[in-house]
């Protein structure tokens, strides 16, 4: 009979949430002025693979807006609620399992 042990794995991460390229804005999703910061200077902010950015904004777990100079912006307290919520292995935390015969 096949025993299964999972094993944790946590790691910490460090989030700026203001950083030089950051700017104050209105986040109609938050309903308030928050810091945002532009995307095509995300990955200042972040290590985050730009797939995974581009999938939390389809799906509006992480905000975005338009500057006005027509720059799309990213509300940095959507990603810092995302990433303290939700699915661990989206938070930098990995899971492992492994069948012990």
């Amino acid at each position: 009979m096949a025993r299964t042990t999972t094993v944790t794995i946590e790691t910490n991460s460090l989030m700026v949430l203001r950083a030089r390229s950051s700017m104050r804005a209105w986040c109609p999703q938050c309903a308030g002025e928050v810091e945002m910061v532009s995307l095509q200077n995300f990955g200042v902010i972040s290590n985050l693979d730009r797939s995974a950015i581009e999938e939390w904004l389809r799906s509006g777990q992480i905000h975005r807006t338009e500057a006005s100079d027509g720059s799309a912006t990213v509300c940095l307290n959507s990603l810092l609620e995302h990433s303290k919520s939700g699915n661990p292995a989206e938070r930098g935390t990995a899971r492992a399992n492994k069948e012990i015969k």
